[in-house]
């Protein structure tokens, strides 16, 4: 379980036993609902890893709701928009193994995360991280629901495929964007796991150069 999950348990126990010493018994039932709602949601289960060269993972769990291509500094990328329920895990994993190379915390709104101009508008933090699938980009994208994200690494950090790297609180958005050849594996509509599910694999002349640029960051 996430830390935060027992902060707001807890407190919600304590409102539980307030409420019950002071008023009506019964109304302590309310924050007792609610304190197991928040230690239900900040659950952190174990994930299986896929070991498959070039695999790239699903950063969250939560319905894939877009896959489209896109010209980047004139070279062709795929991003995949992964959209995050109040009922699904919420703590954030790497896509790939690598180095992180940049991360920029963007400020914005905090609309609906399943329109298409949340990737852009909405608050966000965009992660990029260099490695055994090429350079892979992720994006924790704030929602409605949604006021803290939380990203636990740091630029030069070395990060295994499926690490946990932070969280967003409550309903939110994850976009991966990578390497055009990269074969999908899955489709829209599909619903992925953080960690265990192949969302694509890099082509193996994608991989190769990525070594090298590790190699540069170390």
């Amino acid at each position: 379980m996430v830390r935060d999950g027992i902060y707001y348990g807890l407190a919600f126990i304590a409102v539980a036993v307030l409420v019950g010493w002071l008023t009506v018994p019964a109304l302590a039932v309310i924050p007792l609902l609610l304190a197991a709602f928040f230690l239900w949601f900040f659950r952190d289960p174990e994930r299986q890893i896929p070991a498959a060269e070039g695999a790239i993972v699903s950063p969250a769990d939560g319905k894939v709701t877009e896959i489209s291509t896109f010209a980047e500094s004139g070279e062709p990328r795929t991003r995949i928009s992964i959209f995050l329920n109040v009922f699904d895990v919420h703590v954030n994993r790497s896509p790939v193994a690598g180095v992180i190379t940049d991360v920029k915390y963007r400020k914005g709104k905090f609309g609906n995360a399943m329109g298409a101009i949340s990737a852009e508008a909405n608050e966000q933090n965009v992660v990029t991280v260099q490695g055994d699938a090429g350079t892979v980009v992720f994006k924790q994208i704030a929602g409605l629901l949604a006021r803290r994200i939380v990203f636990t690494k740091k630029i030069g950090d070395h990060v295994a495929r499926g690490e946990r790297v932070g969280l967003i609180k409550f309903g939110s958005r994850t976009d991966v964007i990578f390497a055009a050849e990269a074969e999908m594996q899955v489709r829209v509509g599909d619903h992925v796991k953080g960690g265990s599910s192949v969302l694509a694999v890099a082509q193996r002349r994608a991989i190769q150069p990525s070594y090298q640029s590790v190699a540069e960051v170390r």
